[in-house]
């Protein structure tokens, strides 16, 4: 080992997981990103990969138990947490998040979780339905609100064979993840990933006048659309917002312009495209309008109905991914209630989209003025199926993943 000063320390969780021999990338990874690495391992871990492996690439003793008689530190697990700037785990199994969800500390990895004041950033890896049962999630949420950072699993091919969200994210990304998180905490400063991006994102839900005094709109509140803008001007970016109707008030220091209705943006979003290199299509746009408009407001006296005649409002999306200039990304989002993946997936085919953030607004926790979503984020080689957690959270989830494609 280098005996120069390294810049950060970072203690490496290893459980028993079959990605566990991918915790070995991670930790070269490191070590060439200027981090010392020290090596904490469950029992079982060590039924996939020998402590042997990790001791000759640090060159110091892998921990496993406290209790083991060649351990030369018997109080190793508040030494170990006391000397790391990060607890990185890689893989975190369902067991494991379930330990640390509810504070069970009965092997030396759990007991330095609550002995550790460091940041903790766990990158899971497990059976789709294992992943996606109540209780992984319950304990996810948990520890979110608990502060510990999570890189996502990933959709693909299992070991089980099965196909489905729960592969260990790439190692690159969970070391960029680490080390993003480490010189941010150094720094005291948001993560500037999107420095020279300019989005331009609609925004709300737009209103078609039926007469001077009704209309035709939908329940869209803004916040998502807001907390994209939101994370995107934290992390760097020039944001301008072309506004619909919201039920709050847009961030501070993002350029706004009103957009009404359907017609009302789109001329915004053509007026401010020249200077966007990511568009965002985030507002529930009306897809009809009444086709005249009463100017003065219709009574209902002698009237048991009323029939409107509705004509096609301009589709916003397929006219910037037409008029699309060179280094333009294009992103839209599909609220569905049925056939979700199957209508966003056309979607993007149809209107030439680089990403499309698909949702089902009939769950629990997800949709119109919610704080919290549940997304799957689409793009034409991937497809990230995301839990329930914050729009702000899923909105820099979406950012990740516009980073990725710009890379």
């Amino acid at each position: 080992m280098n005996e120069s000063k390294k810049k950060f320390c970072v203690g490496l969780g290893v459980s028993g997981g079959i990605a566990a021999y991918k915790a070995i990338e991670v930790l070269r990874l490191l070590q060439k990103s200027d981090c010392e690495v020290q090596v904490a391992m469950t029992k079982h871990a060590t039924e996939f990969i020998q402590p042997l492996t990790f001791r000759a690439l640090t060159d110091s003793y892998v921990l496993v138990d406290d209790y083991e008689p060649n351990n030369p530190d018997p109080i190793a697990h508040i030494n170990f947490s006391q000397n790391i700037d990060l607890l990185l785990i890689v893989p975190a199994t369902a067991n494991i998040l379930a330990k640390l969800a509810n504070g069970i500390a009965d092997d030396f990895l759990t007991s330095t979780y609550l002995a550790s004041t460091a940041p903790v950033m766990v990158a899971p890896a497990m059976n789709v339905t294992m992943w996606e049962h109540p209780t992984t999630q319950r304990n996810i949420e948990t520890l979110k609100k608990d502060g510990v950072h999570f890189v996502e699993p990933v959709s693909g091919e299992l070991a089980c064979k099965t196909v489905g969200t729960g592969k260990l994210e790439d190692v690159e990304n969970i070391t960029s993840q680490a080390l993003k998180l480490l010189n941010q905490r150094e720094n005291n400063t948001s993560i500037q990933d999107l420095t020279g991006e300019s989005f331009l994102i609609t925004v709300g839900g737009t209103r078609e006048a039926i007469d001077p005094v009704r209309f035709i709109s939908n329940h869209s509140s803004g916040k998502m659309g807001f907390a994209l803008a939101k994370a995107a001007k934290h992390r760097g970016a020039e944001v301008t917002v072309v506004k619909g109707k919201t039920s709050v008030e847009p961030p501070e220091d993002i350029k706004v312009v009103n957009g009404i209705s359907a017609e009302e943006m789109c001329q915004g979003v053509m007026k401010e495209l020249p200077n966007a290199t990511v568009f965002v299509g985030a507002a529930a746009v009306a897809d009809y309008r009444p086709k005249e408009i009463v100017t003065s407001k219709i009574k209902k006296e002698k009237k048991d109905s009323l029939t409107l005649e509705l004509e096609k409002t301009p589709d916003i999306l397929s006219t910037v991914s037409k008029n699309r200039h060179e280094g333009l990304m294009v992103i839209g989002f599909a609220a569905e209630t049925n056939n979700v993946i199957e209508y966003a997936k056309s979607k993007m085919q149809k209107k030439n989209l680089d990403m499309v953030v698909a949702n089902d607004i009939t769950k629990k926790g997800a949709g119109f003025n919610t704080d919290t979503n549940i997304a799957t984020i689409i793009t034409q080689e991937n497809q990230l199926d995301l839990p329930l957690m914050s729009k702000r959270d899923l909105a820099n989830k979406i950012l990740n993943e516009v980073i990725k494609l710009r890379n």
